[in-house]
């Protein structure tokens, strides 16, 4: 007797929309900051797209992670971790070698020099990301032991406690980053370097510390979706949180009414209320953004190839540094400079493209460099 397997849910497809829309402002930013050697603060685009940029990233990457059909079992949670592990460290050596080989003037320094960034030459990302499976995957195994066995209604209540005391403690050690007072490895701290700065940096676990909040809170959207659906239909929900976008977002970028460490607190909510509206903009025009139109079909398909984008767009950026002269002494010209961006960043993604569908002709290089079989 045949069993019937339970139907499989469809993929959002506004979901891998977003995702492609947010790889392009990614190359988009690269192209500004590396390949036009714009600085963030003489950019009128900048400073506005890197409050939402790489957050909207993890948040997709958070939101996608939570699986409620996953079955949490020693051997499978081994299985998970060892699958990201090829899938996130392996492709990034390789292609963080041939980018140290190509663009750097020579090779051991070039892999000095980037091994003590916290950005490793760019390819700090997918590092980052992997460290945050290393941490939520045992996580939700513990969780499912603890809660296994309660009944459903204490279950669900336990389930809420724990994501979101990890939120929270995530979220402490984020604002450590922005606290140069009272700790040598925070933004702007103007110390000696202490032995755990330097750990941070050379290991990018300061990177984690800084977007792991983002992954969880799109872990916790996605585990609570009906409810965040409900919230984001209501009618006042929308309209205070672009009140409060503006406002943050105005005095994170400007006002800087806030000092030391107070400072983080519109910095913070003006992060996580762009993203918040993004969310909301791709989901509401979520017909838009289907298979059946070009600029949903497009968007979905940068959105599917994210990691072959991220891995190969280093190695495809313009360098043309006199546009960044150029926006630099004609400031506040946030169409032309975001515009620029994108064209440019739309053509390396398209070069991107082409040599990650060269390499996958290889049934081998498709698995160990792309993590597909």
């Amino acid at each position: 007797m045949n069993m019937m397997m339970p139907a499989k849910k469809p993929r959002l497809e506004w979901l891998d929309a977003l995702r492609g829309f947010t790889m392009i402002m990614v190359v988009a930013n690269h192209v500004a900051q590396i390949g036009f050697e714009e600085e963030w603060k003489h950019s009128s685009s900048l400073q506005f797209l890197l409050l939402f940029r790489m957050p909207l990233f993890f948040f997709i990457s958070g939101f996608l992670a939570y699986k409620a059909s996953q079955i949490w079992t020693a051997r499978n949670l081994g299985g998970l971790i060892l699958k990201k592990v090829r899938v996130q460290l392996i492709p990034t050596l390789v292609f963080f070698a041939l980018a140290t080989a190509i663009l750097k003037p020579h090779f051991w320094p070039g892999v000095e020099e980037s091994f003590h960034s916290p950005t490793k030459g760019g390819y700090w990302f997918t590092l980052v990301l992997l460290y945050m499976f290393l941490i939520y995957y045992p996580f939700a195994y513990l969780e499912n032991k603890i809660t296994s066995h309660m009944p459903p209604v204490s279950a669900k209540w336990m389930s809420a406690l724990l994501i979101i005391l990890l939120f929270l403690v995530s979220l402490a050690f984020y604002d450590s980053c922005y606290q140069p007072k009272y700790f040598s490895w925070a933004k702007g701290h103007r110390g000696p370097m202490t032995d755990i700065h330097q750990f941070l940096l050379d290991s990018s676990l300061g990177q984690l510390m800084l977007w792991m909040p983002f992954f969880l809170y799109g872990n916790i959207a996605h585990r609570y979706w009906d409810k965040a659906q409900r919230l984001m239909d209501s009618k006042w929900f929308f309209p205070i949180i672009v009140l409060l976008a503006v406002l943050c977002t105005l005095d994170a970028l400007k006002w800087h009414t806030l000092r030391m460490a107070w400072a983080i607190i519109p910095l913070t909510l003006a992060m996580f209320l762009l993203l918040t509206i993004t969310l909301m903009y791709f989901r509401y025009y979520q017909h838009y953004f289907t298979k059946l139109t070009i600029i949903g079909a497009s968007l979905q398909y940068i959105g599917r190839r994210t990691l072959d984008i991220y891995l190969i767009h280093f190695l495809f950026l313009p360098s043309l540094p006199s546009i960044g002269s150029f926006f630099k002494l004609y400031r506040h010209n946030f169409i032309t400079d975001t515009t620029v961006s994108i064209l440019f960043a739309l053509l390396v993604i398209g070069f991107s493209i082409i040599a990650s569908n060269i390499l996958r002709i290889s049934p081998f290089l498709k698995k160990w460099l792309f993590g597909r079989s």
